[in-house]
């Protein structure tokens, strides 16, 4: 069964509001639990367990942040599973949707201006490739002898020689892009797209049946 990216999108918002209205920690791990569920069951947790530890690790470090601002436990374990279950969320929509199909979805369902839409699938897009690029460069620079052992200002020079390539592959590839979208008339204000991403009926049950859960879940928190 495969939803649309806009039913995504919806769903994403929902949990997101249910994140923000939820003021307990036990309703805010229900939440991730039944997130981490839908992982399972979409067969995405095991291929995905990394960026979910790693968000999981951000979240942590958010709830210390609000502790030491506001030295209550209750409220640092609350802003770092609200963080938590908005950021998985988040995640869950990106690796399950094509960039192509969310730049369809955000610009002729969303009608958000394609110059916005196209800015944010491409930062998306580009994050994988500039960690894979990060990783190349490491381990070309080790080859050469490049070492990360010894203090921190040691640490940070040998970091440098990781950065300047970096750095100047992202100028090569930005310089490549802008003259790609050039040629491609970027600045033009139709737009075709090659694929359609309509709602179908099952992407209609979807959101309204999330629609009545947020709803109720709201209503039950409120009372």
């Amino acid at each position: 069964m495969k939803f649309v990216p806009l039913t995504k999108i919806w769903a994403t918002i929902f949990v997101s509001i249910l994140a923000i209205a939820m003021k307990t920690p036990e309703l805010l791990l229900a939440l991730f639990g039944v997130e981490v569920l839908l992982m399972l069951v979409g067969g995405i947790l095991f291929r995905q367990w990394k960026a979910l530890f790693a968000l999981i690790g951000f979240s942590a470090f958010l709830g210390i942040v609000q502790y030491l601002g506001s030295w209550s436990v209750d409220s640092a374990v609350v802003t770092a599973l609200r963080m938590l279950t908005m950021t998985t969320i988040f995640m869950m929509l990106i690796v399950t949707t094509k960039t192509q199909d969310l730049t369809v979805a955000l610009v002729q369902q969303c009608r958000i201006p394609y110059a916005y839409a196209f800015m944010f699938t491409a930062a998306l897009r580009f994050v994988p490739d500039f960690l894979r690029e990060s990783k190349a460069v490491q381990e070309a620079q080790a080859c050469r002898g490049m070492s990360l052992e010894g203090n921190w200002l040691t640490k940070i020079k040998s970091y440098m020689t990781v950065i300047q390539p970096l750095m100047l592959k992202s100028l090569s590839r930005s310089e490549t892009m802008a003259l790609s979208l050039e040629l491609r008339g970027f600045g033009n204000q139709q737009h075709t797209f090659m694929r359609k991403v309509s709602l179908q009926g099952i992407d209609y049950v979807a959101v309204l049946v999330m629609l009545g859960i947020t709803y109720a879940v709201i209503h039950y928190i409120v009372l």
